[in-house]
């Protein structure tokens, strides 16, 4: 039988359950996946430049050598000797003040965000966000009940004055913002570094307003142009959360990320962790592990950082020569994407399905906004397709944008639309502009 299924459940559901929603990404893996679509899309490393012969050879004696222990359950924590590497890597970061015994190790930097929630959040309560942020994070904040008010950027990042005036719009309306969460560095989907001065700035702002800070930090080793700027949890540490992931820079399909949480609450995360997972995988751990204690996995880093750095170029370059007039974008020191802002009048979402019909994808800006805003806007990765493909993509694109600008010119736009299009914040490219 074929068609929609009938949800028998609908009454039966938690309240938290009634409002979620499919994620934008989500939605688009099926189409991506097929060969014929270039995917500018997801926001996968490049796997293939791992030395895939040695990380096999190591997981193969991962298991005959370790198999009684990396097969078996584990420590809710994590196992002290991962925690252990992961502080050495901080380091490299600049956090030189964390003590493995405040590492908590999480199924991804996926299930940090949902313990920090789960441990902060009650129905009702307030989240500030950049606008645009993280879908991922949307979605927990969103099953945990809160409301998300946005803060707006602009190509320095996230704007203090804006901040302020958010804290002080929610206390206006006798709220109380639980916390801050931010991307300061290579942002996704912005792709936007926060700014040196505004670093501090931000960190005084919440520590006057008593406002935890949860920084999610999973592309500060995929620096370009010199290094990235000191994380938050290097200039503060009471109050900050610091969440990364070794994702983006060895292997998403292993699922190990981890938290770095002041003191008195690690105990609290790892109760929430065993109730939620009991432990994460020991095998995973024992390989992340094994990787950074074996392999010369900086060098990896390296090797990242010009396989990137060369498609952010090429992707740029593509988008200089045959994005119609009026498209504007970000120019990303590091991390993995490009946020765009379309010309007057086209609308990212509705335009998809011809996009698709074109064999390209993107994703609309409506994913990254907790109210339905950033229909002017795309994030587009350049990652994990070659450069070759990154141009075609572009190319197919620019054609689809092309016929969408010329239909507008032939029936014209209604005001109406206009206003029912309600742009969220356009990315600038040049220091200065609200991304707006």
């Amino acid at each position: 039988m074929t068609g929609t299924t009938q949800d028998d459940y609908t009454d039966r559901y938690a309240r938290r359950v009634r409002g979620m929603t499919t994620s934008e990404i989500r939605a688009l893996f099926a189409v991506t996946s097929r060969p014929e679509v270039v995917s500018l899309a997801g926001g996968s490393p490049y796997i293939a430049a791992l030395p895939l012969d040695a990380v096999g050879e190591m997981l193969n004696r991962l298991g005959s050598e370790q198999g009684t222990t990396s097969l078996q359950y584990g420590i809710g924590q994590g196992t002290i000797e991962l925690r252990e590497r992961i502080c050495d890597v901080m380091t490299l970061s600049g956090i030189h003040n964390a003590s493995p015994d405040d590492v908590v190790v999480t199924v991804g930097g996926q299930q940090a965000l949902d313990l920090l929630a789960r441990l902060f959040l009650d129905p009702g309560d307030v989240v500030l966000a950049e606008g645009p942020t993280y879908v991922g994070a949307l979605g927990v904040f969103q099953a945990a009940q809160a409301q998300v008010k946005h803060v707006v950027m602009d190509a320095d990042g996230l704007i203090p004055a804006a901040l302020e005036e958010a804290i002080a719009e929610t206390e206006r309306a006798g709220r109380k913002a639980k916390f801050l969460y931010t991307i300061p560095t290579f942002q996704n989907p912005a792709g936007v570094t926060l700014s040196e001065e505004r670093r501090e700035q931000v960190l005084d702002i919440c520590e006057r307003a008593g406002l935890l800070v949860i920084e999610d930090d999973p592309y500060g080793m995929l620096s370009f142009e010199g290094e990235a700027p000191l994380p938050l949890r290097a200039r503060r540490r009471d109050g900050v959360f610091y969440v990364s992931t070794f994702s983006k820079t060895f292997a998403p399909g292993l699922r190990v990320g981890w938290i770095l949480a002041p003191h008195a609450v690690r105990e609290k995360l790892v109760m929430m962790s065993e109730a939620n997972v009991l432990c994460p995988s020991a095998f995973a751990q024992g390989a992340v592990t094994q990787y950074l204690t074996a392999m010369p996995w900086q060098e990896q880093i390296k090797v990242y950082r010009e396989i990137y750095r060369e498609r952010r170029d090429t992707l740029l370059e593509a988008l200089a020569a045959q994005m119609p007039e009026g498209t504007t974008w970000t120019r990303p020191a590091g991390g993995l994407f490009v946020w765009a802002t379309l010309p007057e009048g086209l609308d990212s979402k509705a335009m998809m399905p011809r996009a698709i019909a074109a064999r390209v994808a993107y994703v609309p800006g409506t994913g990254f906004y907790a109210d339905g805003t950033g229909r002017g806007n795309m994030r587009l990765n350049f990652s994990f397709s070659s450069p070759e493909r990154l141009r075609e993509g572009v190319r197919r694109l620019s054609g689809v944008m092309e016929k969408e600008l010329e239909m507008r010119a032939v029936f014209g736009g209604s005001a109406a639309l206009a206003h029912q299009r309600r742009r969220g914040p356009a990315a600038a490219d040049t220091p200065g502009h609200e991304l707006a």
